[in-house]
């Protein structure tokens, strides 16, 4: 299985003005821990990160230190989530029929859920991780005034993994252009051109570090697995 990692966000979030991807939790690289689930995943053959040019020997400098086996290949990062995915379609190798696409900031997936994804997606068009939401969400007005109340069991958290067909996203990507669709997630695409997605239960840990609250999380839970393997 072939795996896109975009990585080219900046940190504003995080008070930084670097690669959010270079911060540390539990003495290693948010990217870093990312990588090492996709090389502890059976599945992954193939992994390409998706990012700005200018930081690539950083990347490469966290790469060396890393026990990887698997080929790592750099792809230019385009001014959106959606140009650097579609720049990391381009990229892939001509043999490849499925890809998964996963969040560099998502580096608690584990490599069970990238196992389970890569299984799935050779079954059907494509998928997302998710996992059902707890909270009751609210739908308001441009005035801060509650519209409607969905019905929660209809109701999951996208994450990532996400998984395709490699031709079909190509081509979604493609009419998404035409059309000058702007979309947060690959799913999103497929949706609008009408062709099915299906979900992949997700995992609780699964958070995208974004925040230093999120920073501290991802702390706390990487630091139970480490006394919980010990």
């Amino acid at each position: 299985m072939y795996l896109l990692i975009p990585a080219a966000g900046v940190g504003k979030r995080m008070g930084s003005n670097r690669n959010k991807l270079f911060l540390e939790v539990h003495s290693k690289s948010i990217i870093a821990w990312t990588l090492l689930a996709a090389e502890a995943a059976s599945s992954i053959r193939w992994i390409g990160i998706i990012s700005q040019p200018s930081d690539w020997s950083d990347f490469k400098n966290i790469i060396a230190d890393l026990p990887l086996t698997k080929p790592v290949v750099f792809i230019i990062g385009g001014a959106t989530r959606q140009e650097s995915v579609y720049n990391g379609l381009q990229a892939l190798p001509p043999e490849a029929e499925q890809v998964l696409i996963h969040d560099g900031a998502r580096c608690l997936a584990t490599p069970n859920l990238l196992n389970a994804c890569a299984a799935a997606i050779r079954h059907c068009s494509g998928l997302i991780a998710a996992i059902p939401v707890k909270d009751t969400i609210k739908v308001v007005d441009d005035s801060g005034i509650i519209q409607s109340t969905p019905d929660r069991k209809y109701l999951w958290a996208a994450q990532t993994p996400q998984g395709f067909n490699v031709q079909l996203l190509k081509q979604c990507h493609a009419e998404g252009i035409r059309q000058g669709w702007e979309v947060t997630d690959d799913a999103a695409l497929f949706e609008k051109c009408g062709i099915e997605v299906r979900i992949v239960e997700g995992e609780e840990t699964n958070l995208k570090v974004t925040t230093p609250q999120d920073l501290a999380i991802a702390e706390f839970i990487l630091s139970h697995r480490e006394r919980a393997r010990g």
